[in-house]
């Protein structure tokens, strides 16, 4: 292990570090090799949510004919486990460690759970097929256990994770870590996507056994790294004699604030807008611009580029003290720009104005997603910094997973409408499901303004203050 981090870690130095991305985001104490080392644990949780949400959604109803119904149920089933994401947090800032560990148990318990539903999880998968030996109900409950351990692990070690960066990382290169860290997210889900669909082109069940239990093994093995002698052995925050606060009492002094409160709305209500139309970004390509399936794929690099520079931008910005919470308004405003010009595309029949669209939409979601990142990690409410980050990763998690199911029902409903003649002429257009989702979308966007508002005048994060009208001075 130790060998092969010395010749990771030296084939990275011997790049100029002006050429490396983030290079700024090291510090004497945090240096790029362990920095970026610790980040593999995303790629992980990157390459979970893609197998969850994508490949297997598809292998489930296409190769083994699974009902659709039961593939959306099972893979709801891990947001059952986003809730909890600020308990996990707070257990981990008060743990009693005979290591004087804190986060790298919850991060090594989370590990475990991936692997192990991982592990079970193809075998599940054939029985609840019926390609395999035994009733099918012993694959339907096989199959749910294996997505809530895996949902359960990915949300366990993603929020101990980026409370381990929080520690480590100082005031100043912490705007800097939250991007690297996102940008590793999504590196792990960009090539992990690629690599499975690629080992998947002529599927067997043979085939999927083996992609499914390697990544069990590669998630393994990168978190391993990822913790390898991060966190030290300190004697005051885990020490067993150290006095301790309920949950409840964390939770009261958290929500004490009416500024974190309207925060976790924010939160809430830009995530839901941002992630709504995720079900149907595709099938809106498709049917309405009548984009072909390979044209229709590229959506998600589109999407994926836009956020990647929005972390680059947002990594330069907040390390010049820009204000996160105008920094989250100006990802609202480009989604309130992405949203419309999607909308427009079916008018103008144009297929790069709706490119376009996506691309913008990508860049506000990661400017939000990173800037209230930042805001979390800044709310100052010590010792419970796992708390915070994991109320964060609660609403962010929860609000995506609703969306996505709310957006999908208002399409079908619509549709349903549609076909019925229920709603008049006007809206007999097969376009009109997909609007009515944007303009919807477009409504949250604008509630999130509202409640960020306050935030930027109030909640304040740099000494910097702008002699011109900016958001603070709109009413809300």
């Amino acid at each position: 292990m130790i060998g092969l981090n010395r010749i990771l870690m030296k084939g990275l130095t011997q790049i100029n570090l002006r050429y490396m991305p983030f290079a700024d985001a090291a510090t004497p104490d945090l240096p790029l090799s362990r920095l970026i080392r610790l980040a593999l644990f995303q790629i992980s949780v990157g390459m979970a949510s893609v197998l969850l949400l994508g490949t297997l959604n598809r292998v489930m109803i296409v190769e083994l004919n699974v009902p659709a119904a039961l593939v959306a149920v099972m893979v709801a089933l891990p947001f059952l486990f986003a809730p909890l994401r600020a308990f996990i947090g707070f257990k981990s800032d008060m743990h009693v460690s005979a290591f004087g560990w804190r986060r790298v148990p919850y991060i090594w318990l989370g590990t475990m759970l991936q692997f192990g539903g991982l592990s079970i999880m193809p075998f599940a998968l054939l029985v609840l097929s019926g390609d395999g030996q035994g009733p099918i109900v012993v694959g339907q409950i096989g199959a749910a256990l294996a997505f809530l351990l895996v949902g359960a692990g990915l949300h366990t070690t993603q929020t101990a994770g980026l409370a381990l960066a929080t520690d480590l990382a100082s005031d100043e290169s912490r705007p800097r870590v939250v991007a690297l860290m996102y940008v590793m997210l999504l590196i792990g889900m960009i090539f992990s996507g690629l690599l499975f669909a690629t080992l998947l082109h002529d599927f067997s069940p043979v085939r999927l056994i083996q992609v499914i239990q390697g990544a069990a093994v590669i998630t393994l093995f990168l978190n391993v790294i990822a913790l390898w002698k991060q966190e030290a052995r300190r004697s005051a925050p885990a020490r067993p004699d150290r006095d301790t606060v309920s949950f409840s009492s964390a939770w009261a002094i958290f929500v004490a604030n009416p500024q974190a409160l309207r925060f976790l709305f924010a939160v809430g209500l830009g995530t839901a807008a941002f992630n709504m139309q995720d079900v149907i970004l595709e099938p809106y390509g498709g049917e309405v611009l009548r984009l072909s399936v390979g044209q229709t794929t590229l959506l998600t690099p589109f999407h994926a580029c836009g956020a990647l520079v929005a972390f680059a931008l947002a990594a330069k910005l907040l390390s010049r003290d820009f204000d996160p919470c105008r920094l989250a308004a100006m990802g609202v405003l480009a989604g309130l720009v992405g949203f419309p010009a999607v909308i427009l595309s079916s008018t103008m029949d144009s297929s790069t104005l709706f490119r376009a669209g996506v691309w913008t939409i990508g860049f506000g979601s990661g400017l939000f997603s990173v800037s209230t990142l930042i805001i979390a990690m800044n709310l100052k409410i010590e010792p419970f910094n796992g708390l915070a980050l994991g109320a964060w990763g609660a609403v962010q998690a929860t609000a995506a997973g609703l969306s996505i199911a709310l957006g999908g029902l208002l399409k079908d409903g619509t549709t349903f409408l549609r076909h019925i003649d229920s709603l008049g002429p006007v809206f007999q257009s097969p376009v009109t499901p997909y609007n009515i989702v944007y303009q919807f979308e477009v409504l949250l966007l604008f509630g999130t303004l509202i409640i960020l508002g306050p935030l930027v005048q109030r909640h304040n994060f740099s000494s910097h203050k702008p002699s011109t009208i900016g958001l603070a001075d709109l009413p809300s």
